[in-house]
């Protein structure tokens, strides 16, 4: 059966700002879905608060609403949209879904007409609803761990007595598993019932006898009317039962468990799907099997939607998920439809995997002062990076190089724990760092048996880590010019670094390089094509591996490269890694819209990122994508290979800029703003200086090295200082000081996490008023994109502030000063792109803080408020295709946008939730007022002193 013809215009809830449990992943499903549907001719109507997506872009669906997730905001645009035949839930997760319920309780559907496609609401109801669940799961036959349903607190203390512990408490209808926790001893039992009893919206929870140690899966699948069901994909987690899966390292396809009790889960699977409603669409199961030769299994959940693991597994397999989701949603059956990949075989053909793929979390318990930084039920993740390898371990430290926290993969960096006890403690109470932790463990040669007894983690990921050890141990036998070309490819094949490789000889990470290249140990790229090779792939989706070459007849030695170069002029676009805070969604937004203005142009368009949930991972984005850490030697390698005209880096954040002194000395072309104005930029103290040179006023200022130098400096300005380090994000590290003892505390402090930095100590504005601009340069003309006054006072990070567009409350005299310091610093600075400067303002005299000339955070917002495509615009200007004379600016905007930063604080019991110069929010939401005299504005005004903290 072909797509209901009888649906012409449907409403796409999406996922509202990012905040712990619900990040970018459900921006690459909304995106997909809006994209999938408009193929077919649908109208689509969107509501999503978030202006850092891709998703909400205007040009994205037909209506795009940046309204609040609320049911009254649906009711003004079914009003607006009589014309609207149905609604799809399951792109925006589980904020969606418990908001299409509440429409549902209202009677909204029904009164406007508006048929539910993708899910059903008894399906939602019985997957939410943990007694439901359970009642249903027992009837068809499925296994599920000993549990009861407490909707009280006495109820809860019976259920605890008659199963004894340990015990998990898990809350119903909530995101991440906000409010679950594993109790072990009784004395803790009372609060953490008392917290998910809180937490939950409706008050209730499942208390479930703990299944500790105990293997975790995870299962994809989609449906179609005619009840076809295809499995995309089996994740199995590295960690067992006990780690919420947003925490746990996951692996595809699933490494340890035996067919039979595979092909067994997946008919479980199945027939959970078929039992729970009547839908076409998407489902994620997760399963625990035990961990003994029973393989006993037993269900743990059913989400009816497109879940964080979908945009993972669309991304592991090749497979768009959301895409064909939204699809069979609207009637297509899957045989109907093409695999989007190899273009020539049907989406009811499962992918097969030749390859294998880490994932792994990315944390930020820096940023929660207090917060207890062990791992359990309730996702405490921010972000998450994939790595793909021919072999687990070349995924695996592919993944670990990903993550952008100073290490260079899986040991070999010097940086690893030598401590008996503490290693003990890591791995007992497991740790965010726990994957570097079990290679600490093995090289200091604690048996595997007591590893494996302690963290419950299968034996055969441990013999992984302790072949990699073993390995290093062997190249460290040798020196650069004694080791044999056969243990440098396995080092290569079993994803080692050369800078890694470089520690074990101690010799330099460029030796290294130069030892493969005469050697011919060369990188090949291979396709991503669901299909393991069993047919051809149209799609150029590639990652890298190490082959062993054959010898041709010729005597030529030959490894087989997927990735054929054309003669097209290429641009490669730095992706921003994983989300974190200070660096979120709004660098992939930034991302997406440079690769396609790039293309635009006429440019073959490279993309290299290695975060699964985002747009610029998707393989019809750029001409060619690259999914590999956004780390020097795998970037290196692509742009040898691929020679494009130059680089673009000022949009994939911090990440990408940090690339950008090795990409000038390797000669590499930096496209738009030069290595040595955004070095300038960033060198807090040669800024400073460029700043006494124009004649532009900044706060009193020295630099400072050692704490000595910090404390002579002191002497010279007045209390309170700001201390600021070079070359961080999201204010890392940054604390206003008030007296001697604390500087000094600070200094040591911070020269300690960052050795080698400059830092900048300036007099702290008490009470200023902080603004920023952003603005587009072409190197001789300068055009202000926006200008936004914060709510709160100077101090607090620009991340964390209301920020209202046009300003509110500056007279002409200080705009005037921000419009021509502005034009001045970008001249300056010889900005070739965008750039975003940070004002203080006392006295009516305007400061600079400082100033970015790449994409800032605020660059969305202001597109999205003003309607406008300024990304598109700053990345023709930097491709020198483009004067900023040459756009009709015509910004529109009627009353106020307002960026209100969203916080992710209730993850976290007994978090410092103060708020001050270091970032702490992990999203955004806009907000349109007609005039200061609304009410919504007064309240943010009225509170905006509330955290301020020093």
């Amino acid at each position: 059966m072909p797509k209901n013809n009888n649906l012409k215009s449907i409403l796409i809830i999406g996922s509202g700002p990012i905040v712990i449990g619900q990040a970018c992943e459900f921006d690459y499903s909304g995106t997909q879905a809006l994209r999938s549907l408009r193929e077919d001719g649908i109208e689509t109507i969107l509501i999503n608060s978030n202006p850092a997506t891709i998703m909400t872009d205007p040009t994205m669906a037909d209506h795009v609403y940046l309204l609040p997730l609320t049911t009254k905001s649906l009711v003004k645009i079914l009003k607006e949209h009589p014309q609207i035949d149905a609604v799809l839930p399951t792109m925006g997760g589980q904020t969606a879904l418990n908001l299409c319920i509440e429409a549902d309780e209202k009677g909204i559907w029904k009164d406007f007409g508006v048929e539910l496609i993708g899910v059903d609401i008894d399906a939602i109801n019985i997957t939410e609803d943990r007694e439901k669940f359970r009642e249903l799961m027992l009837k068809i036959g499925v296994g599920m761990a000993p549990q009861a349903t407490a909707t009280s607190f006495l109820k809860g203390k019976e259920i605890a007595q008659e199963f004894g512990f340990p015990l998990v408490i898990r809350a119903s209808y909530t995101l991440g598993g906000a409010g679950a926790s594993i109790v072990h001893k009784a004395e803790d039992f009372d609060e953490l019932l008392s917290r998910g009893l809180e937490i939950s919206p409706i008050h209730e929870v499942m208390i479930d006898k703990a299944l500790i140690g105990w293997k975790e899966y995870e299962l994809e699948l989609l449906r179609d009317k005619n009840d076809n069901v295809v499995i995309i994909c089996a994740i199995e987690n590295m960690d067992p039962m006990g780690i919420h899966t947003g925490d746990s390292i996951t692996v595809a396809p699933a490494m340890t468990l035996s067919d039979v009790t595979y092909q067994k889960m997946r008919d479980m699977a199945i027939h959970m799907m078929r039992s729970i409603g009547d839908f076409a669409g998407g489902c994620n199961v997760q399963f625990a099997v035990s961990p003994d030769d029973n393989e006993d299994i037993i269900a743990i959940e059913i989400n009816p939607r497109v879940s964080r693991s979908s945009a993972l597994a669309s991304k592991a397999t090749g497979y768009p998920i959301a895409k064909i989701a939204s699809k069979l949603a609207i009637g297509y059956h899957l045989d109907e439809l093409q695999n989007q990949i190899t273009k020539s075989t049907s989406a009811l053909f499962e992918p097969t995997l030749d390859y294998v793929i880490v994932k792994i979390p990315r944390w930020n318990f820096d940023k929660f002062e207090g917060s207890d930084r062990t791992l359990g039920l309730q996702m405490k993740s921010v972000g998450e990076v994939m790595g793909i390898g021919r072999s687990f371990q070349e995924a695996l430290h592919k993944a670990t190089q990903s993550l952008e926290i100073k290490r260079n993969g899986l040991g070999a960096d010097g940086k690893g724990y030598k401590n008996y006890d503490t290693i003990i403690e890591k791995l007992t109470n497991a740790s965010w760092d726990r994957v570097f932790v079990i290679y600490d463990a093995i090289q200091m040669g604690i048996p595997l048996s007591r590893i494996h007894e302690i963290t419950k983690i299968d034996m055969w990921f441990l013999k992984q880590f302790e072949e990699m050890d073993a390995l290093e141990k062997e190249i460290g036998k040798y020196n650069i010019d004694t080791l044999s070309r056969d243990l440098l490819l396995e080092a290569k094949q079993k994803g080692f670094a050369d800078r890694q490789i470089a520690h074990m000889l101690d010799c330099l990470e460029s030796q290294v390089t130069m030892k493969r290249d005469e050697l011919k140990i060369n990188r090949v790229y291979k396709l991503v094509d669901t299909c393991a090779a069993e047919f051809v792939a149209q799609t150029p989706y590639f990652y890298s591996t190490f082959e062993n070459d054959m010898q041709l007849a010729s005597g030529e030695r030959y490894a087989d490269n997927e990735s054929k170069v054309t003669e097209k002029k290429k641009v490669v676009v730095l992706g921003s890694g994983p989300n974190r805070i200070g660096q979120g969604i709004e660098f992939d937004y930034c991302c997406v819209h440079g690769v396609l203005a790039a293309a635009e142009c006429g440019y073959e368009t490279i993309m290299i990122n290695c975060n699964p949930e985002t747009v610029s991972t998707d393989f019809d984005i750029a001409d060619k994508l690259y999914f590999e850490p956004v780390f020097w030697e795998h970037i290196y390698d692509i742009i040898r290979h691929e020679n494009p005209v130059g680089v673009i880096v000022q949009l994939g954040g911090q990440t990408a800029l940090k690339l950008a002194e090795k990409l000038d000395r390797y000669g590499i072309k930096i496209i738009g703003t030069s290595y040595k104005a955004l070095d300038l930029a960033e060198d807090r103290g040669s800024f400073s200086r460029l700043l006494k040179a124009n004649d532009i006023p900044y706060p009193e200022f020295d630099v400072a090295e050692t704490a000595e130098e910090a404390l002579a400096v002191a002497d010279k300005l007045d209390f309170p200082i700001l201390v600021r380090p070079s070359y961080v994000l999201g204010g890392q590290g940054m604390k206003i000081v008030i007296n001697k003892d604390e500087l000094e505390e600070t200094v040591v402090d911070l020269l300690r996490k960052i050795p080698n930095n400059k830092l900048l100590l300036d007099h702290y504005l008490d009470g200023a008023i902080e603004a920023e601009a952003d603005a587009i340069c072409d190197g001789e003309n300068v055009y202000i994109i926006g200008i936004m006054e914060h709510i709160e006072p100077c101090g607090i990070h620009s991340g964390d502030s209301n920020a209202t567009l046009p300003p509110f409350n500056l007279g002409d005299l200080v705009l005037q000063q921000i419009k021509d310091h502005t034009h001045k610093i970008a001249l300056a600075l010889n900005t070739v792109g965008l750039i975003n400067i940070q004002f203080a303002i006392k006295d009516d005299m305007v400061y600079i803080i400082e100033a970015n000339p790449r994409a800032s955070r605020t660059v969305p917002f202001i597109a999205k408020a003003y309607g406008e495509p300024y990304v598109n615009y700053a990345t023709k200007v930097m491709l020198g295709e483009k004067k900023v004379t040459d756009f009709n600016f015509n910004p529109k905007l009627e009353g106020y946008a307002i960026k209100q930063p969203v916080f992710s604080f209730n993850k976290f019991h007994n978090v410092n939730k103060k708020l001050g110069p270091e970032m702490k929010s992990t999203g955004e939401s806009i907000l349109f007022i007609d005039s200061l005299k609304d009410d919504e504005f007064y309240e943010i005004y009225a509170r905006r002193k509330m955290y301020l903290s020093r």
